[in-house]
């Protein structure tokens, strides 16, 4: 079966397509992060939770634990996604 030729709108929406998978596994893993870190300071591994509580401004220091957590979880789950995606050329080159 002949593939048909690569448009620009077919592109457009490729592109559109791989954006919002990227996004979705991004998201996820954000999630997982911040609910991880969340689950850290909650359980008080290490006395975190404690040290939070006791500083003068607790939100600071939860962020600062929160936001890496959520990045990383991110960047490593939309890069494992990505390298374990099924896919077929669509298009002739």
């Amino acid at each position: 079966m002949d593939k048909p030729k690569l448009t620009p709108e077919e592109a457009r929406k490729d592109h559109r397509q791989m954006l919002r998978f990227m996004a979705i596994n991004a998201a996820v893993g954000a999630l997982i992060g911040a609910l991880t870190a969340v689950a850290l300071i909650w359980l008080d591994i290490g006395g975190i939770g404690t040290r939070i509580g006791r500083a003068a401004n607790p939100i600071i220091p939860a962020l600062l634990i929160i936001a890496p957590f959520a990045f990383v979880f991110g960047g490593v789950v939309t890069a494992s996604a990505i390298l374990t995606m099924p896919y077929e050329k669509k298009f002739k080159d």
